[in-house]
């Protein structure tokens, strides 16, 4: 099995040792690690707000999946982590811009806390 490491430097740095992106199957299957909503210049969070994070971390999970070769349409599975599952409407609100049509498969899972302090962290796979 060919696997290769996807990296864009439009989304942030991993912060531990993980790679951004896997793409395997001859290179139709991307494996996307969690986004937090860490800007890529500054590795620092745009917003202590929740809508304003999952909208950062959607654009970070967007580079990735860009320098895979793929787009949100070719994503088949989400999982969602939250530090609080009262934010699932307002996450929802977000997300859902991205998947306007056919979203992929989701779980939607509250967590004890996130990397960095973060409130929403998203992870996805894709089929190119």
């Amino acid at each position: 099995m060919a696997r290769e490491v996807i990296h864009s430097d439009k989304a942030p740095k991993a912060i531990g040792p993980y790679s951004q992106a896997i793409r395997v199957d001859a290179g139709r299957m991307v494996f996307c690690s969690g986004q937090v909503p860490l800007v890529a210049e500054t590795m620092e969070f745009n917003s202590q707000d929740v809508v304003e994070q999952t909208e950062q971390v959607m654009k970070n999970l967007e580079a990735v999946l860009a320098a895979a070769g793929a787009k949100f349409e070719n994503v088949v599975r989400t999982t969602i982590f939250l530090t609080n599952l009262g934010d699932f409407v307002k996450v929802n609100e977000v997300y859902g811009k991205y998947f306007p049509n056919n979203p992929p498969a989701r779980a939607t899972v509250q967590v004890a806390a996130l990397p960095k302090g973060a409130q929403v962290e998203i992870d996805c796979i894709a089929v190119i």
